[in-house]
């Protein structure tokens, strides 16, 4: 449990550095009309969006790491914190002044995590079926379909509904990788490659990542870091811990769910008031 979270907590200073980094390459490169998949290859040009990005697979690889051990709600809720690092970086490095509601909200996420984890069983999580693993393929196949018309929504409106879409295929590439048929450990891929390519999960992190990168870079455009960030920190944290509850075993230790419930409502709530340290001033 323990190695679980220390790479949550790595993943959160991953995803906070490299937000910041994607805000300002995306706000310096040419608008999308829609959902265009050219946006991605004309902002790996900027070697901030570069950057951003391997700093994002780096924390997606140590968040999947995490989710082998640890509950996804428990995950989902620390990674959810990158927006904290964001806002410490941003004082620090940009000049980008905390408040006083910023302090009591950084304070609130200190808070909700100290909960979450401690509420966290050792073990936790039954296998995933196939079944389920097709239900979710469909799901982020659905999520994709939808993007679509969303790209064309302009203006906060756009960024927001975006934002949710991105968020939720994120969440979905952390239920994938706990559906996944082996352990994420380069002999045990090595070992049962066949077995992944089979895998319907394995399809659905891979279609739910980049669909999670084409669409908050998309909302990033289309309005404010706050208003297509705050939708994206409740659809990757709501949506994979009920599933994770509900369909995936996952559990607290006894007697400790309200304290779990309680923890994550602050975590995720003291983050998306942090969602505005994502605006980057000119």
């Amino acid at each position: 449990m323990l190695l679980g979270l220390v790479t949550a907590v790595a993943a959160a200073l991953c995803y906070g550095v490299g937000s910041v980094l994607q805000a300002v390459a995306a706000r310096g490169t040419a608008s999308a009309e829609g959902l265009d998949p050219r946006l991605l290859i004309r902002l790996l040009r900027s070697w901030r969006y570069v950057l951003g990005v391997g700093l994002d697979g780096v924390g997606f690889v140590l968040s999947l790491v995490a989710v082998q051990s640890l509950p996804l709600f428990v995950v989902q809720s620390v990674v959810a914190s990158f927006l904290a690092v964001t806002a410490v970086l941003g004082a620090i490095f940009l000049k980008m002044p905390l408040t006083r509601s910023d302090r009591v909200a950084l304070t609130v996420v200190v808070v909700g995590l100290v909960l979450v984890g401690s509420s966290a069983a050792e073990e936790s999580g039954a296998p995933a079926s196939t079944t389920g693993a097709w239900i979710l393929l469909a799901v982020t196949v659905v999520l994709a379909l939808a993007a679509v018309p969303a790209a064309r929504v302009p203006g906060a409106r756009g960024a927001a509904v975006l934002g949710a879409i991105a968020g939720l295929a994120f969440g979905a590439t952390s239920v994938a990788a706990r559906m996944l048929p082996v352990e994420l450990t380069p002999s045990a891929v090595l070992h049962d490659a066949g077995t992944l390519l089979t895998s319907p999960a394995t399809y659905a992190l891979a279609i739910a990542g980049v669909l999670a990168l084409l669409t908050y870079s998309t909302a990033l455009q289309r309005g404010s870091v706050t208003q297509a960030t705050a939708p994206l920190v409740v659809g990757e944290t709501v949506a994979p811990a009920i599933v994770g509850v509900l369909v995936l075993g996952d559990h607290t230790r006894p007697g400790w769910a309200g304290v779990a419930i309680a923890g994550f409502v602050l975590a995720v709530g003291g983050a998306v008031a942090l969602a505005r340290h994502g605006e980057i001033q000119a």
